[in-house]
């Protein structure tokens, strides 16, 4: 950075006096060194913002953008003498204009502001169609902004009736089902069956008796083979049969992510755990209930 500052002081800085004076037509540097300036702010503006420096795009995209159309319109001059007659600022307004709109992928944005900062209104028609040109060409290149980019990648752009949208809205804490009954891993299968001809549930979360830690899960299904053989009412207890590979949810877990993993598995209902201690069940029947209200209210908003 500090050589191309002492090779190219233009580079330094914000850019808008230089900005100033090439919309002025007052910028003296042939096109050769304009070129330059613009591969030596691109370098120097990416070795900032890419080491940490502190800085933006935006002005660093004005003073680019500037540079481009005037090295243009001295390129167009060289070429042919005869466009001379048009005034360069022009080509840089325009230069700030398409790049600016093509970073935003806002054409509108691009125009106005442009045009508010500079004054320069009777060029008005020519920065419609270049932000115009500018915005449509980038978006086929890349369909987000620079700004969205990082967000897309992360998958955090979440549009409104999108199904990581609603999701993002919901909380697994206004999903949780308390109505569960716990049971301990001491517990006598015959003191099981008690509990479950009192629930109306099929699973069962167990629990460490002296600390209250969850253990793991007992489905209706683990005791049908001991069900109708009464001599093992009182010689199994419900740690010999219980579940402990059980997954989990907690309450920061994504529920994108708890969908997925209950589809993946084919499981409808999950246990949720904070600290090692049991909280409640998430189902899939009541998630996607909650989804469709969700979405009702996000829709209807439009």
């Amino acid at each position: 950075m500090g050589c191309i500052g002492i090779l190219l002081p233009a580079v330094l800085g914000e850019g808008y006096h230089s900005i100033r004076e090439m919309i002025n037509g007052t910028f003296m540097q042939g096109i050769g060194i304009v070129a330059l300036l613009v591969l030596a702010k691109i370098v120097a503006t990416s070795l900032t913002l890419g080491t940490g420096g502190s800085g933006g795009i935006f002005a660093p995209s004005l003073v680019i953008g500037s540079l481009v159309g005037l090295a243009y319109h001295r390129a167009l001059v060289f070429m042919w003498p005869t466009v001379g007659w048009v005034n360069e600022g022009c080509f840089a307004l325009l230069g700030m204009a398409g790049l600016i709109s093509g970073m935003l992928q806002a054409p509108l944005t691009g125009i106005y502001l442009i045009v508010e900062i500079t004054g320069g209104y009777e060029v008005m028609l020519p920065l419609i169609i270049v932000s115009a040109i500018s915005t449509t060409a980038c978006h086929y290149i890349e369909p987000v902004s620079f700004y969205l980019k990082e967000l897309v990648e992360k998958g955090q752009l979440l549009r409104p009736g999108t199904d990581a949208r609603v999701l993002s809205d919901m909380s697994i804490e206004e999903l949780i089902e308390t109505d569960c009954l716990c049971v301990h891993q001491n517990m006598l299968l015959r003191d099981f069956i008690d509990i479950v001809k009192r629930s109306r549930r099929n699973y069962f979360p167990v629990e460490d008796d002296r600390t209250g830690r969850f253990l793991g899960m007992i489905h209706l299904d683990d005791i049908r083979p001991y069900m109708f053989n009464i001599g093992m009412y009182d010689a199994l207890m419900l740690g010999q049969i219980m579940n402990t590979g059980v997954d989990v949810v907690t309450a920061e877990d994504d529920l994108t992510e708890v969908l997925q993993r209950m589809d993946a598995r084919r499981l409808f209902s999950m246990p949720v755990v904070s600290n090692d201690r049991f909280m409640g069940m998430i189902s899939k029947a009541t998630l996607l209930d909650q989804y469709r209200k969700e979405l009702m209210v996000q829709t209807s908003g439009e």
